[in-house]
């Protein structure tokens, strides 16, 4: 598969059911801020993230098993306040 150019484009190819996933996730992230994942925070929050597959700054889920959205809520806004220690 070539490298999509943007989001939606990657949206696009992606199979209904995980593409359903995926644009509820991403509006969920929206709402709370903009948002990349950090190697801390997956650190912080490895007992909650245990059952997905995590690296670095990267959260591996699936469409029949997706980030519960208070949980994406916690992260987004542990995001938020870890940038903002940084300014």
């Amino acid at each position: 598969m070539k490298k999509p150019s943007s989001v939606a484009a990657y949206l696009r190819a992606v199979p209904p059911a995980p593409r359903a996933a995926l644009q509820r996730l991403r509006k969920t992230i929206k709402a709370a801020a903009p948002f990349f994942m950090s190697t801390a925070l997956t650190k912080a929050y490895r007992k909650a993230l245990a059952s997905y597959d995590t690296s670095k700054g990267t959260i591996r889920f699936t469409a029949d098993k997706p980030l519960p959205a208070a949980l994406v809520r916690k992260l987004v806004k542990a995001r938020i306040a870890q940038t903002e220690r940084k300014r």
